[in-house]
């Protein structure tokens, strides 16, 4: 099956547009004020409202709290709140109230963390690569062979996934896969290049028998 494919740290049309023209199915908007991605409600808004409903739009937020969330759902029509900090399951029912659906980012760094993602009741879950410092976007990877612990929700693999390694990534068999700093030439600016070849690869992925 096709993974659904969600391009994150969305920061300009520019890019939104080629990424929907390769094959996007979602596009990821940064709302955690300190990473360099991070873009501004209003103009997310104004990104969402060009593309016309063509692809699932997704804000990130890291340990924003419900006033915040709301505040940037009023401004910013997204169809999913991403909650990428260390967020409780209370807190993403809570949000789910708020009229989104939530995903929840889990930060691996041992195959224990795998399975976290059971406690939280949530549209998906979505693994990515645990950094001391950073939530999301670090270029790091983490051991794919975790996966197959299994998990009942559907699953973005997310963490280092790039052109040269997107092939492994669609033989995990997750639901969908989300790049960001893979497929950049700097943070919150998109490489055609390598987005070109992303999307080659998955395409020539899909149709193998």
């Amino acid at each position: 099956m096709k993974p659904k494919i969600k391009i994150c740290g969305i920061t300009s049309l520019a890019d939104a547009q080629m990424a929907v023209e390769l094959g996007a199915d979602l596009l990821g908007f940064n709302f955690y004020a300190p990473s360099p991605r991070y873009i501004e409600p209003a103009k997310a808004a104004e990104i969402i409202d060009m593309l016309c409903g063509q692809v699932v739009n997704v804000g990130l937020f890291v340990n924003a709290g419900t006033e915040r969330i709301a505040q940037v759902l009023r401004e910013c029509p997204l169809d999913v709140v991403q909650l990428h900090g260390d967020e409780s399951n209370d807190d993403c029912q809570v949000v789910k109230q708020l009229g989104p659906q939530v995903f929840k980012a889990i930060r691996v760094r041992q195959k224990e963390d795998v399975v976290q993602g059971e406690k939280y009741d949530v549209s998906a879950i979505l693994l990515d690569a645990f950094h001391k410092d950073l939530y999301g976007g670090s270029g790091a990877t983490f051991n794919w062979d975790w996966l197959n612990e299994g998990l009942s929700q559907k699953i973005y693999l997310a963490g280092g996934i790039t052109p040269d390694n997107i092939t492994q990534a669609m033989a995990a068999g997750t639901y969908g896969i989300d790049l960001c700093s893979g497929v950049e030439k700097e943070p919150g600016i998109k490489d055609e290049k390598k987005m070109r070849a992303l999307f080659r690869l998955i395409k020539s992925n899909e149709a193998m028998p």
